[in-house]
């Protein structure tokens, strides 16, 4: 990897120390969180003890009060240390920046402190059952009453859906037809008819558990509304390049790990007298993944200035989405292809990997939408 221009020093202590920690609070879980479909409570714990929680956040919020460039670090990190499981990229890149950039006072004091020491863990809750990208159409209804809003309906593919002790829901207020009646909401999940559905069972990135949820006549307090309503849709908009570049950081790095593992799989394994890696077609394939995963950290790096700088506009945002996402499954499969038959083995890490990074292409918005939305930019 070609030296990168966009870390400082600060920032370098900061991947030693998160290094550091992985190796004894993450690395020796992985497998157990795996087969157990949900990363422990502790881990969030020990997180937020080591200052990896709301890094750019405000310190009056209990968060670091530094810039997004530490939290690429720990998506970075997380996933060149083999998952992308802990889901930071909802809990520090999404849900604690719309509490943090619409909710009161009140609400920001209640909840972000509680985030960033991991006390509380955060979800998203915006796709439904009959909507998926469609976010204009969502049908979960706000309905007004004294004091604030009865909440009714379900979302699906929430990721820390079960885990989670906080979520900013989008839900339709109103009659108004398409985006001018969605509406945000913060929520803490104890309350009453907060309902937890059934834990997904997804091909790949199995850790990270994914829920539905159901919401039965849930009443939220009008200062748990985010912003204004009926500027939901509005807001989700502003925020949504931010979590797209999130997703393609963690896509980028996982490629590298990828890479990695394969290129100390085929030095060390034999085939017809000779290591894999000494055949051409072997190294043309090692040679063609290096060359795009230097081009994809130039972009990186490129886009996550331009984030810090905010000049990251959203069809760029959505370009790096796609980009990194699609490299992601090309050079996870072609790495598991010189593992040969052994990559579609559990026991190698290439296999979890390869199913890690189908979702990739439709989370955070598919291919498709993205294409759609860059094409409007044209």
């Amino acid at each position: 990897m070609i030296e990168r221009s966009i870390y400082n020093e600060d920032h370098a202590m900061f991947r030693e120390s998160v290094k550091k920690m992985y190796a004894q609070e993450l690395t020796p879980y992985v497998e157990e969180w795996e087969t157990k479909g949900i990363v422990s409570r502790e881990f969030w714990r020990a997180c937020g003890n080591n200052g990896m929680l709301l890094p750019d956040i405000p310190e009056a919020y209990g968060g670091g009060g530094l810039d997004f460039k530490f939290n690429a670090i720990l998506l970075e990190e997380t996933a060149l240390a083999g998952t992308t499981g802990p889901a930071f990229g909802v809990h520090n890149d999404i849900v604690a920046h719309y509490i943090n950039n619409y909710g009161t006072e009140t609400v920001k004091r209640q909840w972000l402190p509680k985030m960033a020491s991991g006390e509380a863990i955060g979800a998203i809750c915006m796709s439904e059952p009959s909507t998926g990208s469609d976010l204009k159409n969502i049908r979960t209804k706000a309905t007004p009453v004294e004091g604030g809003f009865l909440l009714n309906g379900s979302k699906t593919f929430i990721t820390n859906g079960l885990n989670a002790d906080v979520a900013v829901i989008a839900a339709r207020v109103g009659d108004d037809s398409g985006a001018r009646a969605i509406s945000l909401f913060v929520c803490g999940c104890d309350q009453t008819g907060f309902i937890k559905g059934r834990k997904l069972d997804k091909v790949g990135n199995r850790s990270s558990d994914t829920a539905e949820l159901f919401f039965e006549d849930v009443f939220i307090p009008q200062e748990n509304m985010l912003g204004k309503q009926g500027e939901g849709f509005i807001y989700m908009m502003t925020e949504l390049p931010q979590e797209r570049l999130s997703i393609a950081i963690s896509c980028q790095a996982a490629a590298q790990h990828a890479y990695d593992i394969a290129v100390d799989y085929v030095k060390e394994r034999q085939a017809f007298g000779k290591a894999v890696f000494d055949f051409q077609n072997t190294r043309f394939v090692l040679a063609n993944l290096k060359t795009n995963l230097q081009v994809g950290w130039a972009h990186l790096d490129a886009c996550i200035q331009a984030l810090v700088d905010g000049k990251l506009a959203t069809h760029e945002a959505a370009a790096a989405k796609l980009w990194h996402s699609e490299l992601r499954c090309k050079v996870v499969d072609d790495c598991l292809q010189l593992f040969g038959g052994y990559g579609y083995i559990e026991e190698y890490e290439i296999a979890r990997l390869w199913r890690d990074a189908r979702v990739m292409r439709l989370y955070g918005g598919t291919s498709e939408i993205m294409k759609d939305l860059i094409s409007r930019s044209i």
